[in-house]
């Protein structure tokens, strides 16, 4: 059986997650930059996630939303509460950082303006993203 278009959605969000998830290994476990909090809860909604859509689209379930976007969708909302902290939007007294590593530790900026929180974020815009339109389009062609 054939992919429709509209899963090829499915695949970005997983391949997203995929680079995502090492990504973050890659920081942690060979540059030992240790995660803060707030880099912790969204590892704790990404991670999931290529479970999640890998077994989405192996199953072909047009129900994978319900199950992606909640994480997604929070993972989103930390991100950017996390990169308003980073980039000082809004003060560091608000950071649940408070014990060990502080949430805007700056360890690699490429570009001199991509971090590690904007990488979260642009992950979990992407995803959230990708989902949708997955569900826009089962919608209508269903």
């Amino acid at each position: 059986m054939q992919d429709t278009p509209k899963t090829y959605w499915l695949y970005i969000a997983w391949t997203v997650t995929i680079v995502a998830v090492l990504g973050s290994l890659y920081f942690s476990e060979i540059r030992h930059f240790p995660p803060c909090v707030l880099c912790w809860y969204q590892r704790i909604c990404i991670y999931p996630l290529t479970a999640i859509l890998l077994v989405g689209i192996l199953k072909k379930d047009s129900l994978v939303h319900l199950y992606a976007l909640p994480l997604s969708i929070i993972g989103l909302i930390i991100s950017f509460y996390h990169n308003l902290l980073y980039y000082e939007i809004i003060p560091e007294a608000l950071a649940p950082c408070v014990n060990g590593i502080s949430c805007t530790t700056k360890y690699v900026e490429y570009f001199g303006f991509v971090t590690i929180p904007l990488l979260s974020f642009l992950t979990l815009v992407i995803v959230t993203f990708s989902v949708v339109m997955y569900t826009r389009s089962t919608k209508k062609y269903a």
